[in-house]
């Protein structure tokens, strides 16, 4: 069996946040070190490096479930398939319901189980459950529900990628500025077309120096409550973690799948800073002695910021929907989805529609 996409959607949240709208943030470098550089400038910096201009926030009233459901609503809507055949379904995130104004995490029960439930699903056999594997769980959870399939043990699964980052940031820290919220999914199935569909795939996990890349932390200036926790990064060892191992494993899952580099049609890398995507595609095909081909490399994190999980579902959605200028895929053509983040894990697979 191979495992196909049989419909894609996503939810991109309505409170569009620019630039500019952090002016008024009073920056700090590290704990109560007041950074006194002019705002605008830090911004202008900001911007060159990540290429963020403008990110989406979720509006007050909505969670995390509420949109993970709209993206799975809208993938079932476009696929073939009866939601009561599903046999999984799977929702990569890592901070799960956090309510407006709460900064507290909700698990229980899991955003899968909440999905399943709004969605209206009777079918007991339909195993619901979360996946939490840094920024690269929605690549995770493709690869899981695939080789579920693949095995034997699923027909049909969804696999979900949804995160309200805005709810957990420190807005006393400039890294605040790269996140934001967002949902991806899509609907994998079975065939017996050996030819298309996902074709390679790998993932790895570095732990022993790396485990602590991002982390959660107090806030760098004051906060209301001493309990609680907002998402740090250690932003240049991401970055050199991400050029030195990120190409490698996009090799191997590339020489996996039998694809030859030539076929490949576009790389959808996970939209976390413009400089680093641009850096690590450029490694890619430097191992293969190669010149980077123009639109390749398909970019959504200027408009919608860094939303972990649902960049590759979310940039995918875009695209086949004919929403990003200058980017399409045709029947036939070879695209690759990797992602790196918490953990530090990384993953890619090698896909032809």
């Amino acid at each position: 069996m191979q495992a196909i996409i049989n419909g894609v959607g996503s939810y991109i949240p309505k409170v569009t946040v620019k630039n500019e709208d952090f002016l008024g943030h009073q920056f700090h470098s590290d704990y109560h070190q007041i950074i006194t550089e002019d705002p605008q400038s830090i911004i202008r910096k900001f911007e060159k490096i990540t290429g963020i201009s403008e990110r989406r926030y979720v509006s007050e009233d909505l969670n995390n479930d509420d949109i993970a459901c709209v993206a799975a609503e809208r993938a079932l809507q476009a696929s073939t398939i009866d939601r009561e055949k599903l046999d999984y379904i799977f929702v990569a995130h890592n901070y799960g319901n956090v309510a407006h104004g709460s900064n507290r995490s909700d698990f229980m029960p899991s955003i899968a189980t909440r999905v399943k439930q709004r969605l209206g699903i009777r079918n007991n056999n339909c195993v619901a459950f979360d996946i939490i594997f840094g920024c690269p769980g929605w690549v995770e959870a493709m690869i899981q529900a695939t080789i579920y399939i693949q095995s034997g043990q699923a027909r049909n699964c969804l696999v979900i990628g949804s995160e309200t980052l805005s709810r957990v940031v420190d807005h006393a820290d400039r890294d605040s500025m790269i996140f934001a919220d967002g949902a991806g999914a899509c609907v994998l199935s079975a065939t017996t077309n050996e030819t298309k569909g996902v074709l390679g795939h790998a993932s790895q996990t570095f732990s022993f120096e790396e485990a602590d890349f991002l982390y959660n932390a107090k806030s760098f200036g004051t906060q209301k409550n001493e309990h609680d926790r907002f998402i740090k990064m250690q932003g240049r060892k991401i970055y050199e973690f991400a050029l030195n191992y990120v190409p490698s494993a996009m090799k191997l899952a590339l020489e996996k799948s039998g694809v030859e580099l030539s076929d490949l049609k576009k790389v959808l890398l996970h939209q976390a800073n413009e400089k680093m995507d641009e850096a690590i595609i450029q490694r890619f095909y430097g191992l293969y002695e190669q010149e980077t081909p123009k639109e390749v490399m398909p970019m959504s994190i200027h408009l919608l910021g860094n939303s972990s999980v649902a960049t590759v579902p979310t940039l995918l959605d875009l695209i086949l929907q004919g929403k990003l200028e200058g980017h399409d895929i045709q029947p036939g053509d070879c695209v690759m989805m990797a992602s790196v983040g918490a953990g530090m894990n990384i993953n890619a697979i090698v896909y032809r529609f």
